[in-house]
């Protein structure tokens, strides 16, 4: 099948390539002529495990291309497939600006019957939305659908490849048809149903492992209240297959580009028809505020922080990706430098992710090239990512090289206890002694 994939971020072409890989012929548009020069010299411009081989791969075997041609590749093509960004407004609401250019210009340019596709993330009713726009411009015959996305940053190829379920949204069996032909050779569980119901699975998903998140959060905080390890309450909760033990594990919340935007995407929606979600309102607020647990736990150490150094050892908000979107440690270091009046050297250190902070962090902020020269003669560390790099440390011998060995665990990623000499701190944790 031949296939359209207009927008470049994670979602569109990460997919188009792993289309691609299924043998179908992908051309990946963008207007952004930097992004398609650097894709067109193979050069991948995210960092995503896998993606760089297999885009090398499928342009050598002719199934990938890239393009700022859009009508070219929309004239090419059997589906089209949109997958521009859809960020948050200031209401919570998304904005569909990008959509809607694009389905101005399918409007505009498009000579033959296609199935046109949302892959972004769009609220309930954007198929219509996209209908009605390109209707009005063009008598040509055509059927939209709604197939949303399921990957996660960090091993979004493994989630386009060997996924738990593709969902298809559609009200044509033509279309149906036609995108069963794309999807099956995934190998992979397909559910049919209707858009509206598609365009809401998706926002259900991830605002249910939001929700997971937060609660789990909201434990680990009462567990320090009560003199419970919220390790062994997540062990005992995780093992009840009615509940699972995926997205249980206590920290400072969630971040990147997914789980803030369409938990207010999902309030959003509801309050759009009347219904007010309030359990999800609150799943937003408990993530807004936990990234300050980390800094509490710092200032019961030190009340004043001013002259301190304090490491901050990962960026990203997840392991395996240099993205930054609503990254917790973005506010962190923010507030660590609001808290001491400016009067403090942070340093920081991050596998991937340090030529990203630079644009969004203070100028002050020291990056360093190794776990081991952020943590030199610091007076505390505070773990925000769990990178493999910085949780396979030696610990007990790498706290030694502080001034003050205090670990500020907020992602609980470490096995470190008292006894091997420092403070060990970590969310929803007991003390760990030997």
């Amino acid at each position: 099948m031949n296939i359209t994939m207009i927008g470049t971020g994670y979602v569109g072409l990460t997919s188009g390539t792993c289309y691609s890989e299924m043998g179908h012929k992908v051309i990946c548009a963008d207007i952004d002529e930097e992004k398609i020069d650097e894709l067109q010299a193979n050069h991948c411009p995210i960092y995503e495990p896998g993606l760089q081989e297999l885009i090398e791969k499928n342009r050598l075997r002719g199934n990938l291309s890239f393009t700022t041609d859009i009508e070219a590749a929309v004239n090419s093509s059997d589906i089209i497939m949109i997958a521009v960004g859809t960020p948050s407004l200031s209401d919570g609401s998304v904005d569909m600006s990008f959509v809607e250019e694009v389905a101005e210009k399918i409007g505009r340019v498009i000579k033959d019957y296609k199935v046109i596709v949302n892959k972004s993330t769009v609220p309930v009713g954007s198929a219509e939305k996209v209908r009605g726009i390109i209707q009005k411009l063009t008598p040509i015959p055509f059927d939209m659908a709604s197939v949303p996305e399921f990957l996660r940053e960090g091993s979004a190829v493994k989630d386009v490849l060997n996924g738990e379920r593709i969902v298809i949204g559609v009200d044509s069996e033509k279309a149906k048809d036609m995108l069963l032909q794309v999807h099956q050779p995934f190998g992979i569980p397909i559910q049919v149903t209707d858009i509206p119901s598609a365009e809401l699975i998706k926002y259900a998903a991830n605002s249910f492992l939001a929700m997971k998140i937060s609660f789990i959060n909201e434990i680990a905080n009462l567990a320090e209240k009560v003199g419970a390890d919220v390790l062994e309450v997540a062990k005992g909760i995780g093992s009840d297959s009615r509940i699972g033990n995926k997205f249980l594990n206590a920290g400072i919340g969630f971040g990147g580009a997914c789980f803030p935007k369409d938990t207010l995407g999902l309030i959003n929606i509801a309050d759009q028809v009347g219904h007010d979600f309030t359990i999800m309102k609150e799943v937003v607020n408990v993530n807004r505020k936990q990234y300050l647990r980390v800094t509490e736990k710092l200032q019961e150490i030190y009340s004043d922080l001013s002259g301190k150094t304090i490491a901050v050892l990962g960026l990203s908000f997840k392991p395996n990706t240099n993205d930054l979107r609503e990254a917790p440690s973005i506010k962190i270091i923010n507030e660590l430098y609001n808290l001491a009046n400016g009067n403090i050297e942070v340093r920081t250190y991050d596998p991937i992710s340090m030529r990203e902070a630079r644009e969004l962090l203070p100028d002050q902020v020291e990056y360093c090239s190794s776990v081991e020269n952020a943590i030199i003669e610091a007076d505390a560390v505070i773990i925000v990512t769990e990178w493999k790099e910085i949780v396979d440390q030696d610990w007990p011998e790498l706290i030694k090289l502080m001034k003050t060995s205090v670990v500020i665990d907020g992602r609980n990623c470490l096995d470190l206890c008292e006894d091997e000499g420092g403070v060990y701190i970590g969310i929803g944790r007991k003390k760990i002694r030997k």
